[in-house]
């Protein structure tokens, strides 16, 4: 016989309760799981509906995974079933086109977390690194979708300030964003990170055309207090003009 001891979600430690950590951390800061379990709001004997969560997850593998899933494919889990699976796929569903919504229009880039929230959701599917440049105009307004200029992993080899810069002049840029991800999931900057930022941000001064931050997309994890991490918020990277 299994020595495993069942909580419900009751009988958790008040601090681990979904609705709690909700209202405490905010939805921005709690896992995945956590986000999960209070739209499936119940959990099935044995599990509690956050093991229930942990579970979907596990078995999908990933948030795009779960949208890309048909409602019926989701429904036949147990614990889910058809009416979970139709208010979960709806939930998932929204979440898509707000994300596509947001992509399309041209938003103002006033925070490393509003140019991270821009990556989060194209960056989640991806299994190398990518670097994108977004480019703004006066108002701090994003010009066009952010532009992405080289794949692979981050070295000088591949990141040139030509095809940073090119785009920028092409798009007659007033100031560009730099951004690229972490396919681990940690945001914490390497050593070349930081030596190709400061670079950047040198050409950019004698292009006239101000680096603005590198914002690290990486994705939320148990002890990180965010999912991606700015350079220039960091303190390990000067992004003031000369």
């Amino acid at each position: 016989m299994s020595d495993a001891v069942y909580l419900t979600t009751k009988e958790l430690p008040t601090r681990l309760q979904p609705r709690d950590m909700f209202d405490r951390i905010g939805a921005e800061h709690v896992p995945d799981e956590v986000l999960l379990a209070i739209l499936l709001r119940f959990g099935t004997k044995g599990h509690n509906v956050v093991d229930l969560s942990r579970e979907l997850l596990r078995r999908f593998g990933s948030l795009t995974a779960l949208v890309r899933a048909e409602a019926s494919e989701l429904g036949q889990l147990k614990g889910i079933g058809p009416t979970k699976a139709r208010e979960l796929k709806s939930a998932l569903e929204l979440a898509r086109r707000l994300s596509q919504e947001q992509s399309e229009a041209n938003p103002h880039i006033h925070s490393p977390e509003d140019a991270a929230r821009l990556l989060r959701e194209p960056a989640r599917e991806l299994d190398h690194e990518r670097f994108w440049v977004m480019m703004l105009d006066t108002r701090n307004r994003l010009k066009t979708p952010p532009q992405q200029v080289s794949q692979g992993t981050l070295n000088a080899s591949l990141v040139h300030a030509r095809e940073v810069f090119h785009p920028a002049i092409q798009h007659k840029a007033a100031a560009i964003v730099l951004a690229h991800n972490h396919p681990s999931g940690d945001p914490s900057p390497s050593a070349e990170d930081i030596k190709i930022t400061r670079q950047l941000v040198e050409a950019g001064k004698v292009l006239h055309i101000r680096v603005l931050d590198h914002v690290i997309v990486g994705q939320l994890r148990p002890g990180c207090a965010s999912y991606f991490l700015s350079l220039r918020e960091s303190g390990l990277v000067s992004f003031d003009a000369a």
